[in-house]
């Protein structure tokens, strides 16, 4: 009689034990189910922003709020409309494209992808970015004293006279104070202290200084729009007592970000040693 109550004792449990092992398969199974046919796509990313830099654009986004999202897709094309190229993928909310040309315009979109490879539509904002070259520790000298070496020109970025023909800008020390001058055909503007020469992402609409100068400050950035149509920008480092030190940038699409009508005027250089103290 004893041994036969732990037999049916251990039949009872290894009964017991088969349902919980199971349990266990099944739910292990509808799990798996459920991982393996999820075939819906992720929203498509916002919040995207690009940073122009030199033969590089910066892309950034606002991560999904979905938790199965892996990773993103970023892509390309030369217009919004039309058939868009992957350049990278990436788990985070950033991506560096190295391999932008400066000059070219550039549309981009990201696609987020969960773990089932899903893929959402392209991101909707209309974001595009032209990558422009840009330079730094750049010294130009007072034109009073160096006149040889008081001006630059974007177009060759380099060091010219004051009065040279394809001069953007020059330097000048007038009774103490540094000023940053451009001439009739040319636009200057100071936008204010900022942090580094990608503080200012775009060319101002209105506001440019009629007087054709901005009293240099060390830590300000300017933006110009140069006499051929392009729009460029410098921000001062240093200011000694013969010299301005800046960094820049200069925009190589004639009218971007916006446009500027072509000023049609006579000898450049006659009006530039006219405009001279």
């Amino acid at each position: 009689m004893e041994n036969t109550v732990k037999v049916i004792k251990m039949k009872k449990l290894s009964i017991f034990a088969t349902i919980i092992f199971a349990t266990l398969i099944l739910s292990s199974c509808d799990v798996n189910e459920s991982y393996y046919n999820d075939y819906t796509p992720p929203s498509p990313p916002s919040g995207i922003e690009v940073l122009n830099g030199d033969n590089r654009v910066d892309i950034y986004w606002t991560a999904n709020r979905e938790s199965d999202v892996a990773g993103y897709n970023v892509y390309y094309n030369y217009t919004y409309e039309g058939k868009y190229t992957l350049i990278g993928s990436t788990s985070g909310t950033y991506f560096a494209d190295v391999e932008a040309v400066n000059g070219n315009k550039y549309y981009y979109g990201v696609a987020a992808y969960d773990f089932n490879g899903n893929e959402s539509e392209l991101s909707y904002d209309v974001i595009y970015s032209t990558p422009r070259p840009e330079g730094y520790n750049q010294s130009i000298f007072d034109y009073i004293r160096f006149p040889n070496n008081s001006g630059y020109t974007f177009t060759t970025y380099s060091t010219v006279p004051y009065d040279a023909q394809d001069v953007d800008f020059f330097f000048e020390l007038y009774q103490g104070t540094g000023y940053i001058r451009v001439y009739d055909d040319t636009d200057i503007q100071d936008l204010g202290p900022t942090s580094d020469i990608y503080d200012i992402p775009y060319a101002p609409l209105n506001g440019w200084n009629p007087n054709k100068e901005e009293i240099a400050q060390i830590g300000h950035t300017y933006v110009i729009w140069t006499w051929d149509n392009h729009f460029a920008k410098i921000r001062v480092k240093n200011i000694t007592a013969d010299r301005i030190v800046f960094d820049w940038a200069f925009q190589l699409v004639e009218g971007e970000p916006q446009l500027k009508p072509v000023v049609k005027s006579g000898d450049r250089k006659l009006e530039k040693l006219q405009l001279a103290r």
